[in-house]
């Protein structure tokens, strides 16, 4: 399809090619009737940047002091070097990556290893990104979809004190938007070390009697791995439509996701000190893998004259295949295995929000529904040697649903005092057909159906001691979902043996007090305290399609302190840090500490923007040692990561990443297990590490117009 597009400019011409890698389903878009409506004057993006910290004021809004917003403006600051870094502007959580800029982020929150998302639900314009029963992992949270500068804010909810978050909301949830408009059009070059390149297109137009907002992405990157070309070739797509009315707003959003790469997984220390390898060697340089990710959203929104309605509609399509070997050798084939998932999902919820009287006192009830359906046609794990296929361990293919129904209720007792009441409901259906595995007579006792609800409250107390001042108090319950496969697992896939399924909910039960402070937009602070308490640590392991059931309940509490303060007109500074102390209710081998758990967390900036044309923002991220499996201990890691802009003129402007400033060989992840190496005779327990990638320096140049 061809379009001329004119506004007072000679014509020129867009053609709409098909996008897609040719192993890819092919995709193709079609726009219609759109018009380009330049501004008359492009706005300076040095003076869009300017942030006063966490600038809004949301005492009197929030509901604890762990809740939070992070705005455009603010996001455009900070370094990054992959899409789902943008989480760690949540204080206390750290992103991780151990295996290629492909896979999803690890992360770490409130003494959860998260692994890859469980325990912390994430949306995106209203869509889950939180993965059922997937191939890798529960709760599979890949943000490599993600185009950074097209997210119009993150909030933010720590805790399981919110009826309006379900599944995975355990450690807390973040909700992303997309930006609705753009006030010109931007295209951005950038280059750097060890092959990195990106193009970005954006900008809004005129289209359908509404707005379209546009991005699209290119990024290829090589690595800086012995042995290991990273080869990454992504690309992403982003379109959203919105029409507002009077009375309605309503955006229709369409994404495209595709990436193949190649990893550079972690690796045992005592290969690197015996000089078999280097700090960026590997040991099987044949892993990594592919991903797609095509949906549809629709966001709807009215004033309705008794109430306010908010919906959200969606429809998924999901794949995911992914290549890995954690112990090398301790099967004499070698121990590379395939991770597959592909599925579609589709869902959607709708809450009314409609205000009332309690006698004298101002009442807001919302009362919502949710629809989850995910229809996984194979999920599973197969043994591989070079990425050439050996053997099924396990696929299935799994049907899972969910509705959840949930009602929360604000009471304004005084301009100073709020209470806020929380029950929801939530059924799951869970239905799995065992396709093949390892050990085929396992397959009719793995297959059949099961189903489960869980009934959780919250209550929240807010005390505003003045306009900048507010208290809070806060108790709820959470919980996160097994694993489908898990719930019906009745034999070992790989032995045959007797194995006790998993719970397919799991409850958490979390308290936090807090204090939020704002002061004349220039200081913005939070201290909570808090406490976390999980059933049992009973969770389904993608890697070997079994379960792996601690039997053991477990407790975490820990502070949380969070400043933001605005020197003066061209210095920021923010601090944020979090202390853990997580444990199971009773040790194991004389040791009770939880694999995983980091215990001190650190971030902070410095933001310096002397006038409309330069600023720099200086970020600090670090987190002490902490506790591995068999009672060791990891080693913390320090990184420091720079960005500088500069604003040319009004149409072009330049700016430079540096990523891993001081050049430190800390790691950005560290495990403790069992591995074999060629020509060990037997597995060895070692220390299994991921260094941070070495300092690269990244230029970008932009042209609005």
């Amino acid at each position: 399809m061809v379009l001329t597009l004119t506004n007072n400019t000679p014509p020129f011409t867009i053609i709409f090619k098909q996008l897609g890698m040719p192993s890819k389903k092919p995709v193709f878009i079609l726009i219609t009737g759109i018009t380009i409506g330049l501004p008359a004057q492009a706005q300076q993006q040095i003076q869009e940047i300017q942030v006063i910290g966490r600038e809004v004021n949301m005492v009197g809004l929030a509901l604890s002091a762990s809740e939070g917003r992070v705005s455009y403006n603010e996001l455009l600051q900070r370094p990054l070097m992959r899409a789902g870094d943008v989480l760690e502007s949540v204080p206390g959580l750290v992103a991780t990556q151990h295996s290629g800029n492909g896979k999803a982020n690890q992360f770490f929150l409130r003494g959860f290893n998260l692994d890859h998302g469980t325990d912390f639900a994430t949306t995106v314009d209203g869509m889950p990104v939180n993965m059922r029963s997937h191939g890798h992992g529960q709760g599979y949270t890949d943000l490599n979809f993600l185009i950074p500068e097209l997210i119009g804010e993150i909030v933010y909810r720590k805790g399981s004190y919110y009826a309006d978050v379900g599944d995975f909301s355990g450690a807390g949830a973040a909700r992303m938007t997309s930006r609705d408009e753009f006030e010109d059009h931007s295209m951005s070059l950038g280059g750097g070390e060890y092959g990195f390149g990106r193009l970005l297109l954006n900008g809004s137009l005129n289209s359908l009697n509404g707005g379209l907002t546009y991005g699209l992405e290119h990024q290829s990157y090589e690595g800086a791995w012995d042995r290991v070309d990273e080869d990454v070739d992504k690309t992403n797509l982003w379109l959203k439509q919105v029409w507002e009315g009077a009375a309605d707003r309503v955006a229709v959003s369409f994404m495209l996701y595709e990436n193949d790469w190649n990893s550079a997984d972690q690796i045992p220390a005592r290969a690197v000190t015996s000089g078999q390898i280097s700090k960026f060697g590997s040991i099987d340089p044949t892993l990594g893998g592919n991903s797609s990710r095509y949906s549809l959203a629709l966001n709807w929104e009215r004033d309705l004259s008794f109430a306010e309605l908010t919906s959200n509609a969606y429809v998924i399509d999901y794949d995911m295949e992914l290549f890995s070997n954690l112990s090398y050798f301790t099967s004499p084939g070698g121990d590379q295995f395939q991770q597959v998932d592909e599925r579609q999902l589709f869902g959607g919820d709708v809450a009314l929000a409609i205000p009332g009287q309690w006698g004298e006192v101002e009442v807001t009830n919302t009362l919502g529904a949710e629809l989850r359906v995910d229809d996984v046609a194979e999920v599973g794990v197969r043994a591989s040697a070079q990425r050439r296929i050996r053997d099924d361990i396990r696929l299935d293919s799994v049907d899972q649903r969910s509705v959840g129904l949930y009602w929360q209720s604000e009471q304004r007792w005084s301009e100073s005092l709020r209470t806020v009441l929380g029950l929801r409901y939530d059924h799951f259906d869970f239905e799995v057909e065992a396709l093949a595995a390892l050990d085929s007579s396992s397959l009719a006792a793995n297959s059949g159906k099961i189903d489960d609800g869980i009934v959780t409250a919250s209550f929240s107390l807010m005390y505003a001691i003045n306009d900048n001042n507010e208290l809070y108090a806060s108790i709820g319950e959470g919980f996160h979902s097994n694993d489908a496969r898990g719930t019906t697992l009745r034999l070992d896939p790989i032995e045959g043996t007797p194995v006790a399924p998993a719970d397919p909910l799991v409850s958490t039960l979390g308290s936090e007090i807090g204090w939020r402070v704002f002061f004349s937009n220039q200081v913005n602070a939070t201290l909570a305290l808090w406490q976390l308490d999980i059933d049992s640590e009973l969770l389904f392991v993608g890697d070997t399609g079994s379960t792996e059931d601690t039997g053991l309940g477990s407790e975490r509490h820990g502070v949380e302190l969070t400043t933001y303060y605005q020197l003066n007109d061209a210095i920021g500074l923010d601090f944020e840090y979090s202390w853990t102390d997580a444990a199971f209710e009773t040790a194991v081998d004389g040791n009770d500490s939880i694999p995983g758990a980091l215990e001190h967390v650190i971030s902070a900036g410095i933001n310096l923007q002397p006038n409309d044309q330069f600023f720099a923002h200086l970020r600090l991220r670090h987190f002490d040692d902490f506790p591995l499996d068999g009672g060791m201990r990891a080693d913390g890691s320090t990184l420091l990561n720079l960005r500088v802009g500069y604003e040319l003129n009004d149409s072009l402007s330049l700016s430079m990443d540096m990523l891993n400033l001081t050049d430190s060989d800390d790691h950005d992840i560290e495990y403790f297990y069992e591995s074999q190496l060629a020509g060990e005779p037997a597995p060895v327990e070692d220390r299994h590490f991921h260094i941070f990638e070495p300092r690269s320096l990244r230029l970008y140049v932009a042209y609005r117009f």
